[in-house]
Formats: C-alpha cells, structure tokens, sequence
C-alpha cells in the first residue's frame, strides 16, 4: 500500500509540474502584465522598473522556479483586472462553487443510483423506459439549454424560485455559506439541477450496464442456485459490486463538477470561481486563469488520488494481483 500511495504521489507531483508550465505560459505569451498594471501611457523607464520589481527581466526558468514556489505557496500574484490578490479573490469564491458541486453530485447520486438499479431489474417496463429516455435526453441537451429552460419555466413563468445570485450567505471564519438560510436553498436549486443533469443520467445507465452485467455473472447463479432472496441477491451482493467502478466514475465526475461549473454559473450569475474564471478570460486577467487552471489541477488530482486508495481498498482483486505480482 505504501508503495502504491508513493507511486500516485509521485504521479500527481509530475501532473501538477506539467499543468504549473501551462500556466506559467500564459503570462509568457497571453498578453504583457506590464502592460495591463501601467497602461498605455507608460514611460520606458516605468516599464523596465516594474519589469525588474516582477522579476520579468530574469531567464525563463529562473521565472518558471519562482512561479513554483509562489504556486505552492497558493500566490498567484494580483489580479491585472481588481487589483486584488488573487488567492484572496480565488477563497471568496471557492465556497460557492464547491457547495453548487456537493449539492449536484448527492442529487445525481441520490437520484441516478435507484433509477439504474430500477432500469436494470425491471426491463421493459414502461418506467424503466421512460427512465431511459429521460437519460438519453439529459445527455443530449446542453447545459446552458437546461438552465435557460428551468428559469423559464420555474422562475419566470411559475415564479417558485429565484434565477439568478446566490440568495443570503453566512459566513463561518473565512468560509461562506448560503446552506444554514433558507433563501440559500432557495437559490442552490436551479442551478444545482442544472449541473446534476447530465450527472445523472451518466449514473444512470452506468448503473443499469454494470449491474446487468453483474446479474450474468457466476456468483449471482450461485447465489440463486444456494435459494437466496432476490432481494438479498440484488441489494447484498450484485449492487455492491456494481458500485465499484461507479464509485470511481463518480469520483472524477466531482472534480468535472466544480472544473465545468463554469455555464452553470453564467447562466444563473452564481458567484463561483467559473464566473470569476469567464470574467478573467474576458479581461485577460492572467494570474486568476493560471490560479485557476492549478487548482483545477490540484482537485482532479487529489480526488484521482483518493479514488485510487479507495478502489484498492474495496476490490480486494486489486490487491491480490498485487500479492501475486511480488
């Protein structure tokens, strides 16, 4: 195990180097910061003194060495647009995003586990096709389509919730929440439908696939030949194995939720790092994209990580092949 944690550990740190190049490119090639913090008007001798004080007139990968070392510290220097630090504008903003995140991927699991377990076991059932066809729907339509129809029909027509904004915050130290205010809930629900969608639906049919392809397995013929209860057969044993490669899909799908927050937050004005990142793109405000792109990073990476431990722990095939290997 411990070998096995080094060898991700040492995969994640090679990951986050590669993905830190990235953005340190964009404040070589995207646009000139000098440029954005003195304007237009600038004098040479300006321009050179703010050059030498950002340390730009220093070799390439002297500058990319700083970067890492200012990257790891979480400092990505001000914002070319607020004139803001850029880790203080990415804190004020993180809460809101991952609280849009958590609340969609519970929906999508709470929603989409039963209804693939349904689908498999009762085929050919008018709900288990309907259940289909909504799935084939949610992945069809776009997200900004989805949002723009549920504010339509929700909050303009029928008027139940709000739909835009993120309705009234507490904060708790340097944390916010709209989850402990009722209007906060009353904000979260369009866009957290919006982004559990297609989510969902991906549960879904991943659900149905592999438990139908457990239920063909030997063990459930044994288990049937032994007498269990279908019950026991579908909830004790197929289902548990059928969570195995979903958990680890569902996994990567968290950290796909908080990176393409991006459209969901546009279209409902939710105050997240997607909105802040599609402001940046607008201004060319490089040091909150290169913030942004490494803490992307960081989360696939972490949750990559805590995927891989958690699927070596539950399958123990994993470990056995490991055994047998040594």
């Amino acid at each position: 195990m411990f070998a096995f944690i080094l060898r991700r550990l040492m995969q994640a740190v090679i990951v986050m180097i590669a993905v830190a190049f990235i953005a340190f490119l964009l404040f070589q090639y995207v646009g000139d910061p000098v440029v954005f913090l003195l304007g237009q008007d600038a004098t040479p001798d300006q321009i050179r003194q703010l050059r030498s004080d950002l340390g730009l007139d220093q070799p390439f990968f002297v500058q990319f060495w700083h970067f890492l070392v200012n990257a790891a510290q979480g400092e990505f220097g001000l914002s070319l647009r607020q004139g803001a630090k850029v880790s203080r504008l990415i804190a004020e903003r993180f809460p809101a995003t991952l609280e849009l995140a958590l609340i969609a991927a519970l929906m999508a699991l709470a929603i989409g586990i039963p209804m693939g377990v349904y689908s498999a076991l009762r085929r050919g059932n008018f709900l288990s096709q309907l259940f289909m066809t909504i799935s084939l729907l949610g992945v069809s339509l776009p997200t900004f389509l989805i949002g723009i129809l549920l504010i339509l029909v929700f909050a303009v027509q029928l008027g139940w919730f709000p739909s835009f904004g993120r309705g009234e915050t507490v904060q708790i130290g340097w944390w916010s929440t709209g989850l402990l205010k009722a209007k906060g809930w009353h904000h979260i629900v369009l866009p957290a439908i919006t982004l559990a969608v297609f989510q969902l639906t991906l549960i879904m049919r991943l659900v149905r696939a592999e438990m139908l392809e457990v239920l063909r397995t030997d063990y459930i013929k044994f288990a049937r030949a032994r007498g269990l209860s279908n019950r026991a057969i579908h909830f004790g044993h197929a289902l548990k194995n059928t969570l195995v490669p979903v958990m680890t899909i569902t996994g990567l799908q968290l950290g796909g939720l908080i990176a393409f927050a991006i459209i969901t937050e546009t279209v409902f004005q939710w105050p997240g790092m997607g909105l802040l990142f599609i402001q940046a793109v607008t201004f060319a405000d490089i040091p909150v994209m290169a913030a942004y792109l490494c803490l992307i990073a960081l989360i696939f990476v972490v949750i990559n990580l805590i995927v891989d431990l958690l699927y070596f722990a539950v399958d123990p095939r994993l470990r056995v092949a490991r055994s047998e290997a040594h």
